[in-house]
Order: structure tokens, then C-alpha cells, then sequence
């Protein structure tokens, strides 16, 4: 498959996908067939993409409801939910974000003082561990830069209930490597495989399972010996996460942008065309900070791209607006750039809680601070998040209201 980081290659794999994203996908979905040529034609692989901005979660919502009726895609449409309902829910409690850094690094410390746990960390990244499945999934990991969701559940449960590792470990070296790396959706859904998420209930991997769903892999199904039994308890943490409430930008009208503004894209949001804006931007500024992920260096595979979306996002951004474009590197002030282009104001594709906006926001807050700030919230994100207070059942029986409550209707 080509995983080009452009907004045409995104297209072109939804326009591919399209056919399969009804009952088809919601049958055969679970199936991990690996990453052969021609494989995992099941699932939609646009996660890459989705994280990086390129292309919108609304847009692939309609697509998809112009060829399937709701019924018929409502798998498909429940899983680009559980994106949205997870960015909703850490936005409500960012403290998970900075609890989960903080004994990440903790963590990191700990293991390079220990070289028995060095050890035995080292053998599960570099899959050597003697789990088949596991070894397989963890040179897949860093030689793709892509996992197929169950084996990622697959990979968490092996890793914290067999392996013992810990679960912030893990979590880092998927951010590390995946392409499709999102702070919300990886720390969640290690949380929810640990037992975190929701509390006392875990997912253990099954080696019935797991050679049920591998089978179709071109070498056969997948072993998984010895793996942890259901005698296995849950992580359990002494923290209560509470609600904080939602502070959401306004949506913005064309009055918003009277004056010469700056778009800032990023690595969330690398690309204009997902955002609609309603005037033109008097320059570019790009900010990539793939290295933001963790305090160890991304994998190839993600860092080229993270930088490719935002380097083509900006390209095509140049030429659509014919205006002037910048980098903003890590290590430089962003006034500067506003003030060489004449330029006092930024429109701002919204920064979520993550590694993004803990690189970003220390320079903008300044800005926001004098009223110089305007952030960019899709209307799908708008609707949904305020409803992602607890489990994802209170997003699922919405759906149908929401699609119908941001104008996602079809024809399908």
C-alpha cells in the first residue's frame, strides 16, 4: 500500500477502501493477514493520515456514508468515533497526559538502572522474547511503522500481563514508532488493555485468538505460547481522574479573520484543506515536532511521516494561497517570524492534549494571552467531545444524532 504522507495518497486509499467499509469490514476487521503486498485490505488503514491532519475524520465519515447506508457502515463509523471519543475524553483530564510523561520517565530511569529489566526490555522491543506473535509484531512495529489495531491489543497485553513490563514502556514505543501515533488514543487504549481506562476490566491476549485471526498471514497463524492465563489481575493506580470542563474555542466566521493573519500547521493538523478557512492567510508557518513524542528519537518510519505531511501540507498550502511560508524550528522564537512578515495574529488548528501542544503552547500562550490566537475546532470534535465523560457508550448512541448535527448525511 502506498503510505506517501499527501493529502492525494490519503485520498486515493479512502477511494480504495470504500467498497469494503460495510458489512465487509465489520466481518472480517479483526483479521491481522500482516503487511504482505495486497494485504490488509480489511481495514482502512487511513489512521496515518487521520493523526496527521491530512485528511479529516468528517470527510471520511461522508465518503463513506455516499456508498454504505449507516447500518450497513455503522463498524466503521463507530471506530472513527472512538477516535474523536478519545481526544474528547483526555481533553476532559489532561492529567492522564501528564501523569502518564511523568512515570514514563520515571520508568525510563528505572529500567537503565536495572539491567535485568534492561534486559528483558531490550528482548521485547527487539522481538526477542520467544512469543512468535509478539516477536513478529515487534519487528513489524519499527520496520513498518504501522500495527493492525488487534495486534496492537494483541502486543499491549503480552507486554503488561506476560512480559510485565510497564505499560508506560510500551505506550512509548508505540508513540516511538507508529505512524499513526496519537497521544490519546495510545495512552487510552494501553490504559483500557491495562485496566486503567475502565477500572477493574483488561484485556488478556488468547493464543486461540490470535492464531484464529493470523491465519490468513502468508506464513500461517501465529504462536503464542505461554502466555499470561486469566488468573491475571488488572493494573489498579491510587489516582481518581476527575472531569475538568471543556474550554472550547468558538466557531469562527470570516469576521475572525479581518485582519492579515498567519496559518500555523502542525503536526496534528498539516494540511488547510480539512480546515474550510473563510479568508486567506497573509502567510505559512510550519511547526513540525516529531521528536516531541518521547524523550527518545522517533522511528524512521514515523519521523518521515510526520515531516512529509507537514512539508507537503505547506507546499500545497503556498500554492493554494500564494502567499509566503516558514518554518518554525524547535529551537526559535515565534514572534520573530509574526514580526518580519507584518504579521500580529495566528489562526491555530486546535492543539489537543499531547506531545504537540506540550511543544507548541509554550510560545503561543503568550500570544493568546493578548487575544492574538485563533483556534481552529472541526464541528465533529465540537459535538462530541463534551459527550465523552465516561465510557464510549455515551458517544455510540449519539452517532446518528451527531453525523446528522454536523451535516455528515450521504447518500448511501
Amino acid at each position: 500500500m502506498d503510505l506517501t504522507p499527501s493529502r492525494e495518497a490519503a485520498l486515493a486509499r479512502l477511494a480504495t477502501f470504500l467498497p469494503a467499509a460495510g458489512r465487509r469490514y465489520a466481518e472480517t476487521r479483526n483479521a491481522d493477514d500482516g503487511p504482505a503486498v495486497g494485504g490488509r485490505g480489511n481495514v482502512s488503514q487511513l489512521s496515518p493520515w487521520l493523526h496527521a491532519g491530512v485528511i479529516g475524520e468528517s470527510e471520511v465519515l461522508e465518503a463513506v456514508l455516499s456508498v454504505h447506508s449507516p447500518r450497513a457502515a455503522e463498524k466503521f463509523i463507530a471506530e472513527v468515533f472512538w477516535r474523536i471519543y478519545f481526544k474528547g475524553y483526555l481533553e476532559q483530564r489532561p492529567a492522564i497526559w501528564d501523569d502518564y510523561c511523568s512515570g514514563r520517565d520515571g520508568a525510563l530511569a528505572a529500567m537503565e538502572a536495572n539491567a535485568g529489566l534492561r534486559k528483558a526490555y531490550t528482548e521485547a522491543v527487539e522481538g526477542r522474547t520467544g512469543i512468535e506473535a509478539f516477536d513478529v509484531w515487534a519487528k513489524e512495529l519499527v520496520e513498518t511503522g504501522y500495527l493492525h489495531n488487534h495486534a496492537r491489543m494483541w502486543f499491549a497485553s503480552i507486554w503488561i500481563f506476560t512480559l510485565k513490563l510497564d505499560w508506560r514502556l510500551g505506550a512509548d514505543v508505540f508513540l516511538r514508532h507508529l505512524m499513526d501515533a496519537d497521544a490519546a488514543s495510545n495512552t487510552l487504549s494501553w490504559r483500557w488493555v491495562a485496566g486503567l481506562h475502565t477500572k477493574g476490566k483488561h484485556y488478556l491476549a488468547r493464543a486461540d485468538n490470535i492464531a484464529r485471526y493470523t491465519s490468513g498471514r502468508p506464513g500461517g497463524a501465529l504462536a503464542a505460547a505461554g502466555l499470561a492465563g486469566d488468573e491475571a489481575e488488572p493494573l489498579s493506580e491510587p489516582q481518581d481522574y476527575a472531569r475538568r470542563k471543556l474550554d472550547l474555542p468558538p466557531p469562527v466566521s470570516a469576521a475572525d479573520f479581518a485582519q492579515p493573519f498567519a496559518l500555523l500547521l502542525h503536526d496534528e493538523a498539516a494540511h488547510h484543506a480539512p480546515l474550510a478557512l473563510p479568508a486567506t492567510p497573509a502567510l505559512l508557518i510550519g511547526a513540525a515536532r516529531p521528536e516531541a513524542r518521547s524523550p527518545a528519537a522517533p522511528g524512521p518510519h514515523a519521523l518521515t511521516f510526520a515531516r512529509g505531511a507537514l512539508a507537503g501540507g505547506m507546499a500545497e498550502a503556498a500554492a493554494a494561497f500564494g502567499c509566503p511560508a516558514v518554518e518554525w524550528r524547535a529551537s526559535e522564537p515565534l514572534a520573530p517570524l509574526l514580526a518580519a512578515a507584518g504579521v500580529e495574529r495566528v489562526a491555530l488548528p486546535y492543539l489537543p492534549t499531547g506531545w504537540t501542544r506540550d511543544a507548541l503552547w509554550p510560545d503561543l500562550a503568550p500570544l493568546a494571552a493578548e487575544g492574538r490566537v485563533t483556534s481552529l475546532l472541526g464541528d465533529i470534535d465540537r459535538a462530541t467531545w463534551p459527550l465523552a465523560k465516561a465510557g464510549f457508550f455515551g458517544v455510540a448512541k449519539a452517532i446518528d444524532g451527531l453525523l446528522a448535527e454536523c451535516g455528515i448525511r450521504g447518500d448511501g
